[in-house]
């Protein structure tokens, strides 16, 4: 099933898609109200409401050689740093190329949204935790990475975090690809079974620390291939089985 979150006449609202159908239900839990929306006549919104974006960086080996970091053994545990709820971004919103960086970049990602309040998670019911799946793209101010002592400004701005289009809650994670276009033009190609550290992993990891609450989302990691953007350039984010998230970078 389909799980989008939309704004109709000026409201925000969550509803099941089938085909090009909205199925309105208020919450993401709840049933069906009965009415119905052509998709075409909704303006889709982040498919989340989270207190916390919990993301897991350096989880693909080719991305971590891509960056020069590849002088030691791999990670013995995932790299975990945060976005808050003021970086979410909507599929298809235009988001402005920053002015305080000079190395502006894309990183698509597959991405997951939390369904139950979870702590200290086991692997054997760490995925029944997940309400759904989703495209991320985690932007990245590169130069800016390399100052900040949290990369709060390198990776937490405001619309740093473009989300959508939707979730998919029949989804299996362990082994798709995850491609990023810009202008049309692959720059990322991997598979999710080429993770240092898969959901399984990466979720029994986050909550031994940090309890997840439902709406939460968590990003899983980039594949190698990250580059700049500049204005005018589009990004597509596609994870096979979900769909293709799309940012006009402004």
């Amino acid at each position: 099933m389909k799980l989008v979150r939309f704004q109709h006449q000026g409201r925000p609202q969550w509803g099941q898609l089938e085909g090009q159908t909205v199925h309105v239900t208020g919450a993401w839990s709840a049933a069906r109200t009965g009415e119905t929306l052509a998709l075409g006549d909704v303006s889709l919104l982040a498919p989340a409401e989270p207190s916390k974006i919990v993301c897991v960086g350096r989880n693909y080996l080719d991305h971590i050689r891509e960056l020069g970091n590849d002088t030691g053994d791999l990670p013995a545990e995932p790299g975990i740093f945060l976005k808050g709820p003021n970086a979410l971004a909507e599929p298809g919103g235009m988001v402005t190329r920053p002015d305080w960086t000079d190395s502006f970049h894309f990183e698509g990602e597959l991405a997951l949204v939390i369904g139950q309040r979870c702590r200290d998670l086991k692997p054997d019911v760490a995925l029944a935790a997940v309400l759904g799946y989703t495209c991320g793209l985690d932007l990245t101010a590169r130069d800016r990475q390399k100052t900040d002592l949290q990369w709060f400004r390198a990776k937490a701005a405001d619309r740093f975090c473009p989300l959508g289009p939707w979730l998919e809650t029949d989804f299996d994670p362990t082994d798709v690809r995850v491609q990023t276009r810009v202008n049309g033009e692959v720059r990322q190609d991997g598979r999710t079974s080429h993770m240092i550290f898969d959901v399984v992993q990466i979720l029994t990891y986050v909550t031994r620390f940090v309890t997840l609450e439902p709406g939460d989302v968590v990003l899983t990691g980039t594949p190698e291939g990250v580059g700049p953007l500049e204005s005018g350039d589009t990004v597509e984010v596609e994870v096979e089985g979900i769909g293709v998230l799309t940012t006009p970078i402004g």
